[in-house]
């Protein structure tokens, strides 16, 4: 059974409330006394005696902690640990910030280097993926409420568990031996009416057998609101949202005048809601779509195509919503029975289905052409313009129907193992882990080209009526101006179902219309684990002891298959849809089978200048169906001179191997919105590199000297738009490795009872990491190097004769370097007064020294620290008062200011903007509960999160702060 390593002086997150606190401390004293108490702890497969610290630095989140800081999503707990603040919640993944298939999932991302290195299990044991190819797991389907405490171990985790851990490890572990019947509940809500949460839980178990069996059955609802991109003002109201974007009173650039400047009311220029329409066809809009004067504002000059207030579409609320709604299901099943000391068999069953949706952006038209002959055309602009040209028109939809996502998933979790004693120094655990994920991904609003094009080409037939071209001339291709490919969703002639579509004004459409454009997708994703493993695991003390104990081992081996399927719907295997590339059907599968070994030397003990002195070491073979054979391994050791004082340290290599998604994923079509880091606005922006790498492509793509000395795609809105491009997989990748060293000490003096701290120092080393670059990535990264031949360039097309990028193509690639360095350091102190109760004063901050980022072998290095999400330094802490029945308290989760943008861009563009936006501002959240127990088994409570109201800073939705303001709840929990 594992049990709470806070005994090890492993610690407590001190976030919002601790009674918690006070009942580790005590324990860790009492645990000085007990002496030969044995236990398991995350990061060993050995017990071991429950006076020991283990070398690992390893912080453990409490059930107090979680179930006090009042938040439903427990992700939002967990990212103040200083090794947890890059990971996933809610806001970034919601709208258009959310991936394909991945709406309102909460990922965990240790020491910022990526959701795909941080291995993620429930009592020890893997969790099956919730995205398709991925190792990802959805902490929305642990169950919250049976969460005993979560581990966050960093380094040395390969060799215990396996692959993907490179960063470390972060374990559940669920309550066992449940009794009785419990019940809670939470409701919250912003102090704005909105992005409301409700949680619900009750969990029952029993005993049987004369306490040899116990069963739990255990339920859990969660459900938090769809927060729209409108229901800030610093998100939808265009006078009150900002961008940072180019100054137009330093053109051509002063240096000494900032570059770029706060403009609030920024629009995509020549493009409206009702429409953008140019009728004499020179590219700038004449009318609205409404037939008014259309008023382009003020045109800003290198600013990406935008432009200030006018009829345009403003970018306030255009990118969907703040916050996706999520609602969950958990059913879990607990059971054990011991039939003797000999054998015991355990079970677990969890079936979760959670539901998550959002909307992202409108479709858009751009440039969209629209005949003489088109009675909407004729009819809106009859007497006021010339219409015998045709027109332009260039629209966002959202009266079309902004795009969304549904994701429908199912997730199954069995396991099923035997455990029991070999001999009083010796033990056996065999289990099985089977689990799947069926997900169910619903893309809404999403236009069919050919219908959609067909639809738009409107014309009068012979009774004047207003009709589809294609139903009265079946033998030509669809529109032939703007789609010109024969029909292949639906069969052309007068009974195809076409109906005319109107895209002059805003809401003027045909409901009938429009439902024979839009689709509905579905695509659905199956991913399926197998694992199978047996371990034993003891003490040499029947043969011998050393000074310090006897020897602890553990020996063991592991068979795992994963597998992941996806299809996505026809019309996207067809590449039909006007606003969703092509995508194929991914399938993919691997198996792993390995052998471990631990050691663990208990040297001297109870010594003196020797309290304790141990060393211990881990080994891990491993042959992959994928890349072959790979070794992980760690070595680690502590040192306690006198019993107030323990120094640990460990040394370890760790690898991952590549996903199923980067192995296997085909060529896929996909659009991204690129910058070009050639353009003036960018050029002095990268490395040295980068402004003769940008006169050697446009040369080669056939600009004269001329013509590059006038290249300049932020001002040409065709340069702006989202563009073409593919992505894919990489069957030759190999594994990554990571080299980790930590090194720390505890202190628990003696003569400050109640009194724990430590500082930890870790340095993570990834060598031959896999790199999926973006889109932009790819486009800076070209022009980044030393010289052309690199293979980013070898990625990015440019289109002859303009050299504007047409086309990239995005794949993994063993190239990358990544180093991590910094320190963690706690420290907790509880004591109790005669006459005003109990104190619990408690801080856990990070310092990040380094993390850095090399894209290929020579490239200059990237230095990510103090971007965003990864500040210098960060710290929680605060402060519980509890007398009686009452309980108070203050916490304050803070960390220091980051940068908006890359110090490489700074280096080359010192006056990019004025010194007060240079970095985002602190987080500073403030949050308070009160709780009042009304006897035993009644509990109440009530509080508030972020109580000041700190908002995102200038120019962003969702940092340094989540965008959700005050947030008030109020629960209770029953126990019987």
């Amino acid at each position: 059974m594992l049990v709470s390593a806070s005994v090890l002086s492993v610690w407590s997150i001190p976030a919002f409330s601790q009674e918690a606190q006070v009942t580790d401390t005590t324990a860790a004293q009492s645990a000085d006394d007990a002496g030969e108490q044995t236990i398991v702890v995350t990061g060993s497969r050995i017990q071991q005696r429950a006076d020991y610290n283990t070398p690992n630095p390893l912080v453990a989140v409490t059930a107090e902690t979680l179930q006090q800081a009042g938040n439903i999503q427990i992700v939002e707990t967990l990212a103040q640990n200083p090794a947890l603040l890059n990971s996933l919640s809610a806001g970034r993944t919601s709208g258009s910030n959310a991936d394909f298939g991945a709406v309102g999932v909460q990922l965990l991302d240790l020491r910022g280097l990526g959701e795909n290195r941080t291995l993620t299990l429930v009592n020890g044991r893997r969790h099956v993926s919730s995205l398709a190819g991925t190792a990802a797991v959805d902490v929305n389907s642990i169950p919250t409420d049976l969460i005993e405490s979560v581990d966050v171990l960093t380094g040395g985790a390969s060799a215990i568990y396996g692959a993907d851990g490179v960063s470390g490890v972060v374990n559940f572990r669920l309550k066992r031996n449940f009794e009785g019947l419990m019940a809670s509940g939470q409701i919250g809500v912003s102090s704005e009416g909105d992005a409301g949460q409700r949680f619900g839980s009750v969990t029952y178990g029993r005993n049987f057998a004369d306490g040899r069996g116990n069963i739990a059955v255990a339920y859990e609802f969660r459900e938090i609101d769809r927060v729209n991109g409108t229901a800030r003002d610093f998100a939808g109201d265009p006078r009150r949202t900002f961008g940072l974007v180019r100054n137009q009173n330093d053109i051509p650039d002063n240096p000494s005048v900032p570059d770029r400047v706060p403009t609030n009311d920024l629009r995509y220029a020549d493009s409206s809601i009702d429409g953008a329409v140019d009728l004499d066809l020179d590219g700038i809009p004449d009318f609205t779509g409404s037939g008014t004067r259309y008023r382009r504002g003020r045109l800003l000059s290198s600013a990406g195509g935008l432009t200030q207030g006018g009829d345009s579409t403003p970018l306030a609320g255009y990118q969907g919503d703040l916050q996706a709604y999520n609602r969950t299901h958990n059913v879990n099943v607990l059971a054990h029975y011991d039939f003797s000391d000999a054998l015991s068999f355990y079970v677990e069953g969890k079936y979760v289905k959670n539901r998550t949706f959002t909307q992202n952006q409108p479709s858009f038209d751009f440039f969209t052409y629209l005949t003489p002959e088109n009675p909407y055309l004729q009819d809106r602009y009859a007497g006021i313009a010339d219409t015998s040209s045709g027109a332009l028109i260039s629209r966002d939809n959202y009266d079309l129907g902004v795009r969304g996502e549904q994701n429908d998933r199912e997730t199954i979790r069995a396991v099923a193992g035997f455990e029991g004693q070999i001999s009083d120094h010796a033990r056996y655990d065999i289990s099985y882990v089977f689990g799947q994920t069926k997900s169910n991904i619903l893309l809404t609003n999403y236009r069919i080209a050919d219908r959609y094009f067909a639809a738009v080409d409107a014309v009068r037939d012979g009774a004047g009526n207003v009709v589809c071209r294609t139903n009265i001339d079946p033998t030509g291709n669809i529109d032939p101006n703007n789609f010109d490919s024969p029909a292949t969703s639906f069969t052309a002639g007068a009974n195809s179902g076409c109906l005319p579509l109107n895209l002059l004004g805003n809401g003027v459409r045909n409901q009938a219309a429009l439902d024979w454009v839009n689709a509905d997708i579905t695509n659905r994703a199956t991913i399926r684990q197998h694992v199978v493993s047996g371990a034993i695991s003891g003490d040499f003390g029947q043969f011998f002891e050393l000074p310090g104990g006897p020897v602890g081992f553990a020996i063991g081996g592991e068979y795992r298959k994963e597998s992941s399927a996806f299809t996505p719907d026809q019309l996207l295997q067809q590449g039909a849809l006007a606003d969703f590339s092509l995508q194929l059907p991914e399938q993919g599968e691997f198996d792993v089978k390995e052998a471990f070994a631990e050691l663990q030397v208990p040297v001297l003990r109870d010594m003196p200048f020797a309290h304790n002195l141990a060393f211990g070491a881990a080994i891990r073979l491993s042959d992959y169906s994928t890349v072959g054979k790979t070794t992980t391994w760690k070595v680690d050791g502590t040192y306690a001179p006198i019993k107030d004082v323990t120094f640990r340290g460990t040394w370890s290599e760790a690898v991952r191997a590549p996903n199923i998604t980067e192995l296997f994923a085909p060529r896929n079509g996909g659009f991204s919105f690129i910058s070009d880091p050639c353009d003036p606005v960018f050029i002095t922006e990268g490395t040295q590199f980068r402004a003769a790498n940008c006169q050697a492509t446009l040369t080669a793509a056939g600009l004269t000297p001329a013509q590059i000395a006038a290249f300049n795609p932020e001002n040409d809105p065709t340069a702006t738009v989202s563009l073409p491009g593919f992505s894919g997989g990489n069957r030759n990748l190999r594994e990554e490795t990571a080299r980790t060293w930590t090194a720390g000490v505890v202190l628990r003096p003696s003569f400050i009872p109640g009194l724990v701290a430590s500082f930890d120092w870790y340095d993570i080393k990834l060598d031959n990491a896999i790199n999926t670059p973006t889109a932009q990535d790819v486009a800076e990264l070209c022009v980044d190097q030393p010289d052309l031949n690199n293979v980013f360039c070898q990625n990015v097309t440019r289109a002859g004769g303009s050299g504007y990028i047409s086309s990239y193509f995005v794949s993994p690639v063993n190239v990358a370097n990544f180093r991590t360095a910094g320190a963690d350091f706690k420290l907790n102190y509880n004591f109790r007064t005669d006459n005003f109760g109990s104190f619990s004063i408690g801080l856990v901050g990070g310092y990040l020294d380094r993390l850095e980022f090399i894209p290929t072998p020579g490239a200059q290095v990237d230095v990510d620290r103090e971007e965003a999400y990864s500040p210098k330094w960060n710290a929680t802490g605060d402060i519980t008062w509890k007398m009686e029945n009452f309980s108070i308290n203050y916490g304050i989760s803070w960390f220091s200011k980051t940068r908006r943008y890359e110090l490489e861009t700074l280096a080359a563009n010192p006056d990019l903007v004025a010194p007060e936006y240079l970095m985002f501002k602190e987080r500073w959240q403030h949050d308070v509960q009160v709780g009042f127990d009304v006897n035993d088994k009644f509990r109440f409570y009530i509080g508030g999160n972020n109580i000041w109201n700190q908002k995102p800073d200038i120019a962003s939705l969702n940092y340094p702060i989540s965008y959700v303001g005050r947030y008030l709840y109020a629960g209770a929990r029953v126990t019987m």
